[in-house]
């Protein structure tokens, strides 16, 4: 084992590596997306709004910005810099 990703309250539904390999993003039935350095292990950002367990995650391919979906019926995307929402798609 190389790194160790821990802070989630749940279990973790998917992961992905950055197109820069840098970080590792991860989503969780604990509700959250979590974006993990791959060098230090640390959390850099979370990612917190959904009512109901994350599903997936994934980044933009500019890296700017990450894309969830969750069971709670909506996918939202987020702003990388700064963890906020920055829409949520519904219906």
């Amino acid at each position: 084992c190389i790194q160790t990703f821990a802070g989630h309250g749940d279990q973790v539904t998917s992961a992905t590596f950055s197109g820069d390999g840098t970080s590792v993003l991860t989503a969780s039935k604990d509700e959250t997306t979590k974006l993990w350095s791959i060098e230090s292990g640390a959390c850099i950002q979370t990612f917190a709004g959904h009512g109901d367990q994350v599903t997936s995650a994934t980044f933009s391919g500019d890296g700017t910005s990450v894309l969830t979906a969750s069971k709670d019926e909506t996918t939202k995307l987020w702003s990388i810099e700064s963890g906020a929402c920055i829409q949520t798609f519904a219906g």
